[in-house]
């Protein structure tokens, strides 16, 4: 049976979720995106506690989606124009471990893929410096407090809202036209 025949899972994190979870939400074959901790290891962490760069934890993005419809590539090829996967520990302002560039493979395959897109973008000098994304296998996501849920949504006009995300994900948008939902 073929590996594209069911819904697979993918685990991301590329700085901020509340920045990742609309970008993600937004593309065809995207079920559901959830935001949450994985990496580390403290289980069933708090927002408070994944702030205090002692968990281990990332914040993350969790995919379900539909592989006939979106591939695992696609995924990352997204992931990886939405972030900075040169900083070690940082996205813009936010800094710590916790907002590491990281994917958490779930298979041999997602690793592959991962390695390959890496050194694709290495090979292709997309970024002056090295890609320091983090690819490590996936144990276990927590997700995150409600109120972190569809952030972005919800709080349109909240500085951090307009100022960080509204313009990451408008030029996604205008990027990937042909993979976001009508």
């Amino acid at each position: 049976m073929s590996n594209n025949s069911r819904i697979q899972e993918a685990t991301l994190g590329g700085g901020c979720f509340w920045c990742m979870e609309p970008i993600f939400k937004d593309l065809k074959g995207v079920i559901e995106v959830i935001p949450g901790y994985s990496g580390g290891h403290v289980p069933n962490p708090t927002y408070e506690q994944v702030c205090t760069d002692t968990t281990g934890h990332a914040e993350v993005v969790n995919i379900k989606f539909d592989p006939n419809q979106i591939s695992f590539r696609d995924l990352l090829e997204v992931f990886f124009s939405v972030h900075d996967p040169t900083t070690l520990n940082r996205q813009g302002e936010d800094v710590g471990t916790q907002y590491r560039s990281i994917i958490l493979y779930r298979d041999e395959e997602q690793r592959r893929i991962a390695q390959e897109v890496i050194e694709e973008l290495t090979r292709n000098k997309v970024w002056q410096d090295p890609i320091v994304t983090q690819v490590v296998p996936f144990e276990a996501f927590y997700p995150a407090e409600e109120y972190h849920w569809d952030y972005f949504r919800r709080n349109p006009n909240q500085a951090y809202c307009r100022l960080v995300i509204a313009p990451k994900y408008e030029k996604f948008r205008k990027r990937y036209t042909e993979l976001i939902k009508q």
